[in-house]
């Protein structure tokens, strides 16, 4: 046996995810700032052709021609999504998932996630890990990030519009970063689901001292200084949830891991600017999903790469938060000033957050050793 060809690796079950850190909200922003700024340089790898895709994904027909293949429904898909990303990272990896939107009628998350981690070089496993809180946590701080620069100072009213999971790290993430923040202002479409998220928000969060459950979106919008939208939503912007401009204070941030309906004339005026997470992922989905874009992709940076086409807005105009965090970009430059954040969702920031969690388990003793061979038997 030798050494040199021997391969064991960890296995992180989501108890020991929790163990090793998964939901230490504080470190991931900050990790994730580190990765956005890794981004810029261009110190990445992700997948298709540009090397900016979000993955590939498999879907199903509506009516199958064949016995056991599963037929569409919503959030019904499989995902792949593959990276390398350097900087202090210098990690390869992918997250993979299924989900079904059916699965929580028995008790399951829609989206059941697995991670693994590989070695740069020889493409070895390193890790492979629960996936479900490192996604979900993952994707809490990216707004987290755009609060940290983007939202006012002085914040206190958060909205959130979709009270599932994302709702949850994203409202961790704010409070991570704005320690203002005493009002949290719920839109939901389950009274289970808004009792679950009024539960969490008085067990991890006491210093919020008020709980106001909106009916209307209207009701929810009004004087929120942050405004997070993480809901389902309909195949056409023409059906995704509709804000009215007239709705939204002044100096108010809207983060957007998902879409909604704004009319153009918000888009183009003037103390309206658009930020996102990574401009070269919005190129990417425009060139994947050739114009309009917004439909398919359901993300608002989508409809920034629309009014792009269309020049309706100039390049210049979508400004990538990765320049606000260098400083190569001042971000909010008046109070008054109202901003769309949005939040695409990248296998890097798995790879970012999975590296940190692996590293600390390793360090901690943590996990499962599998071992893989010890020479392989076909080299």
């Amino acid at each position: 046996m030798s050494d040199s060809t021997k391969i064991d690796f960890l296995y992180l079950s989501e108890p020991d995810m929790i163990k090793a850190g998964v939901k230490d909200m504080k470190k991931c922003v900050e990790t994730m700032e580190d990765m956005m700024v890794t981004l810029q340089k261009g110190d990445y790898v992700m997948g298709g052709e540009n090397h900016n895709s979000h993955g590939c994904m498999v879907t199903f027909p509506d009516n199958p021609e064949f016995e056991g293949m599963p037929a569409n429904g919503e959030d019904r898909r499989f995902m792949a999504m593959p990276a390398y990303l350097g900087g202090r990272f210098k990690m390869a990896g992918m997250k993979w998932y299924g989900s079904n939107t059916e699965n929580k009628k028995s008790g399951l998350p829609r989206s059941i996630l697995m991670m693994m981690l590989n070695d740069k070089d020889t493409g070895a496993p390193l890790a492979l890990m629960s996936a479900n809180l490192l996604s979900a946590y993952r994707t809490g701080a990216i707004p987290g990030v755009g609060a940290k620069y983007l939202a006012r100072k002085d914040s206190k009213v958060v909205t959130i519009v979709g009270p599932g999971v994302m709702g949850k790290t994203s409202l961790s993430a704010f409070m991570s970063v704005c320690p203002g923040l005493d009002t949290v202002k719920i839109k939901g479409r389950s009274q289970k689901g808004i009792d679950s998220f009024a539960d969490f928000v008085k067990k991890e969060f006491p210093q919020i001292k008020n709980i106001i459950v909106c009916n209307t979106m209207e009701e929810a919008i009004r004087d929120s200084d942050i405004i997070s939208t993480t809901t389902c939503v309909g195949d056409k912007e023409s059906l995704f949830p509709y804000i009215d401009e007239k709705w939204i204070k002044k100096g108010a941030l809207i983060c957007m891991p998902s879409a909604a309906r704004f009319d153009e004339e918000f888009y183009l005026r003037n103390d309206t600017k658009l930020f996102v997470d990574n401009y070269k992922l919005y190129e990417a989905w425009a060139e994947e999903y050739p114009y309009p874009s917004y439909d398919p992709v359901q993300i608002v940076g989508a409809k920034f790469m629309d009014l792009l086409h269309d020049n309706k807005i100039k390049r210049e105009d979508i400004i990538d938060i990765a320049d606000v965090i260098t400083g190569a970009h001042p971000g909010r430059t008046s109070d008054d000033e109202r901003i769309i954040y949005s939040v695409g969702g990248m296998p890097v920031e798995d790879i970012a957050w999975g590296e940190t969690v692996y590293k600390n388990a390793l360090e901690m003793g943590i996990g499962t050793k599998l071992h893989l061979w010890d020479t392989p038997e076909l080299a």
